[in-house]
C-alpha cells in the first residue's frame, strides 16, 4: 500500500546501505563526485543504526541488496553485468545475485508444488533435488518425472515474494514522486512512469503461467536459430507458482574458467549473445529482457541455452524500424540521419535545432569508432549521453526501457566473455539485413498489401455507412454552402474497391 509509511522504508534503505558499507563502496566504484559521496555519508551515517545488518558473510553491496529485498536485488543483477560501469570487483560481488542467493528449504518447495498442482510432489517427481540455483524471486530444482523418467528443471516461487516485492515497489513509487516534486528538471525522465513500467514487468514475473507462455512463444520464434536453444515447457506440471521445463545441461555462461576448460571460444560466444538479442528484437519484436549470465548456459556442442523467461520485451514494428534506423545511422556514422529519425519519431521536441542535435550525436559516437572496446569507459559515455538528452529536452520513452536496459546488459555479458568485443561491429550485418527487409521496396509492397486487406474488411459495411452519411447531410439544417461534404464514406468505398482489386491482383501473381 502506498503512503507516507514508505518514507520509513526509504530511510531503512539508506541506513542499510551505510551500515553494510555498500554506500561509499558503490559511489566510489561508479566514480561519483566527491560532493555526492560527502552528502551520502552525511545523510547516512546518523541513520546507520536503523539499517539491517544483512548476511555478514557476503560482500558489502551484495549483503545490502539481499537484506533490502527482491526489487533491490533485481537492480543489483543489472549492475552485475556492467563491470565497465561499476568496476570489475563490484561486478563480481553482485554476480552472486543472479543465481546464488540463499535458498529456501526443499520441503517448502514441495509443499508449494502440492498446493499448486493438487497432487503430492512425490507423485509427480520420482526424484527432486535440493535447490541448485536461487535468485530473487524463485529457485530451481532438478527433478525427474515419475511418468516418463525425463529430467526436468522445476522453478518454484519464494514464499511471500509477492508481498515483499509489493513493499519494495511502493517505496520506489514514493521515491520517484518525491524526485519529481523536488526536482522539476527530472520530470522529463518520467521517474514515476519508469517505476510503473518496472512494476508491470516484474508483476508478470510473479505469475509463472505467464512465464511458461512466454517460454513457449520464444521457443517457437527461435526454433531455427543456429547455436541457440530454449528448453520446452512441460505444461501439465506448471502453474502460477510452479513451472517445469526440460532440463538443460551446460556450463554457466558466467564461468569463464569452465568455458575455457570445455574448449569454447568465448569471443564467438560473446558475439552470438549480442547477435541473438538484436535478431530477436528486430526480427520478432519479442526478446529475452533478462539476459544476464545467470540465465544462460553453454551446451557441450557450443550452443547457448537460454532460460528464465519471467521478463520478456515486446516492441511494435514501427518502433523496431525506428530503432534499426538509429542503430544503422550510428554504424554508418551518418549522424544527420540519426538526428532526423529522432525528430521524425518525436523523441526530440520539434522546436530544437536538428543540426545541433546531429553535432551532439557525433560527439557521442565518434570517440567509440576505431577505439579498442577495452578502452571505452561506458560509465563516462552514459554520463555524457545523459547530458545530451537533458540539453535537448528528450523524455524517457517507457516503451523502450526494456530494450535499452537489455542492450546494456547484453553488451556487458558479451564484454565479460571477451573485453574487446565491439557491439557496433557485431550489430552491423544484422541491422543491415533488417533494413533491407523492412525499409526497402519489398517492405513497402508488404505494407500496402496489409493496408489493402484492412480496407477490404470494411466492404460489407460500406453501403450502410454511405447511406447514413448521406441521410445526415440531407437532414443538416445548415446552408448547403456550409454543409460538410459527405465524402468519407465514398472515399472509403473507393478505397475498399481498390483494396479488393489489389488483393486479387496479388493472388493472381
Amino acid at each position: 500500500m502506498r503512503g507516507p509509511h514508505n518514507i520509513w522504508r526509504l530511510v531503512r534503505t539508506l541506513a542499510t546501505l551505510e551500515r553494510t558499507g555498500a554506500n561509499q563502496l558503490v559511489l566510489k566504484e561508479v566514480e561519483a563526485p566527491a560532493g555526492v559521496r560527502a552528502a551520502a555519508r552525511a545523510l547516512g551515517w546518523p541513520l546507520k543504526w536503523l539499517g539491517d545488518r544483512g548476511d555478514e558473510t557476503l560482500p558489502p553491496a551484495t549483503r545490502a541488496l539481499t537484506a533490502l529485498g527482491p526489487a533491490y536485488i533485481k537492480f543489483g543483477q543489472i549492475l552485475s553485468t556492467r563491470p565497465d560501469v561499476v568496476g570489475p570487483d563490484l561486478a563480481v560481488q553482485l554476480r552472486v545475485l543472479q543465481d546464488k542467493l540463499p535458498p529456501f528449504p526443499r520441503e517448502v518447495a514441495m509443499q508449494t508444488i502440492a498446493q499448486e498442482l493438487g497432487v503430492p510432489a512425490e507423485d509427480v517427481f520420482s526424484e527432486f533435488s535440493e535447490p541448485i540455483a536461487a535468485a530473487s524471486i524463485a529457485q530451481v530444482h532438478k527433478a525427474r518425472l515419475a511418468t516418463t523418467g525425463e529430467e526436468v528443471a522445476v522453478k518454484v516461487l519464494r514464499p511471500n515474494v509477492e508481498r515483499n516485492f509489493r513493499k519494495d515497489i511502493d517505496a520506489f513509487y514514493l521515491a520517484a514522486s518525491s524526485i519529481e516534486f523536488l526536482s522539476p528538471a527530472s520530470r522529463r525522465l518520467r521517474p514515476t512512469d519508469v517505476i510503473r513500467h518496472f512494476d508491470g514487468v516484474v508483476t508478470g514475473e510473479l505469475d509463472l503461467r505467464v512465464e511458461a507462455s512466454a517460454a513457449a512463444e520464444f521457443a517457437a520464434n527461435t526454433e531455427q536459430d543456429a547455436g541457440f536453444n530454449v528448453p520446452k515447457v512441460i505444461w501439465p506440471f506448471s502453474g502460477k507458482r510452479v513451472m517445469t521445463l526440460g532440463w538443460a545441461e551446460g556450463a554457466p555462461l558466467g564461468d569463464n574458467a569452465a568455458l575455457d576448460a570445455a574448449g569454447h571460444d568465448r569471443y564467438q560466444l560473446g558475439e552470438r549473445v549480442l547477435s541473438m538479442f538484436l535478431l530477436h528484437a528486430l526480427r520478432d519484436g519479442f526478446f529475452h529482457a533478462d539476459m544476464h549470465q545467470g540465465n544462460m548456459k553453454v551446451a557441450a556442442n557450443g550452443d547457448i541455452i537460454c532460460y528464465d523467461f519471467g521478463i520478456m520485451g515486446r516492441i511494435d514494428e514501427y518502433t523496431r524500424r525506428v530503432y534499426a534506423e538509429i542503430l544503422y545511422g550510428f554504424i554508418r556514422r551518418d549522424y544527420r540521419r540519426v538526428a532526423e529519425v529522432h525528430f521524425e519519431a518525436g523523441y526530440v521536441p520539434a522546436d530544437r535545432d536538428i543540426d545541433e542535435f546531429a553535432q551532439a550525436l557525433r560527439s557521442v559516437g565518434e570517440p567509440i569508432f576505431g577505439m579498442d572496446a577495452t578502452h571505452i569507459s561506458m560509465a563516462r559515455l552514459l554520463a555524457y549521453l545523459f547530458e545530451v538528452t537533458e540539453r535537448f529536452g528528450m523524455r524517457t520513452r517507457t516503451e523502450l526501457i526494456l530494450l535499452q536496459r537489455t542492450m546494456v546488459v547484453v553488451e556487458g555479458v558479451a564484454r565479460s566473455l571477451h573485453p574487446s568485443i565491439n557491439i557496433w561491429q557485431v550489430a552491423r550485418p544484422i541491422v543491415e539485413d533488417y533494413i533491407k527487409e523492412s525499409l526497402g521496396p519489398r517492405a513497402l509492397t508488404r505494407d500496402l498489401l496489409r493496408t489493402a486487406r484492412v480496407l477490404a474488411r470494411f466492404g460489407p459495411h460500406l453501403p450502410h455507412m454511405a447511406e447514413t452519411a448521406l441521410i445526415r447531410q440531407s437532414q443538416d439544417p445548415a446552408p448547403v454552402s456550409r454543409r460538410p461534404v459527405a465524402l468519407p464514406a465514398l472515399w472509403m468505398g473507393a478505397g475498399a474497391l481498390l483494396a479488393s482489386g489489389l488483393i486479387g491482383l496479388v493472388a493472381l501473381l
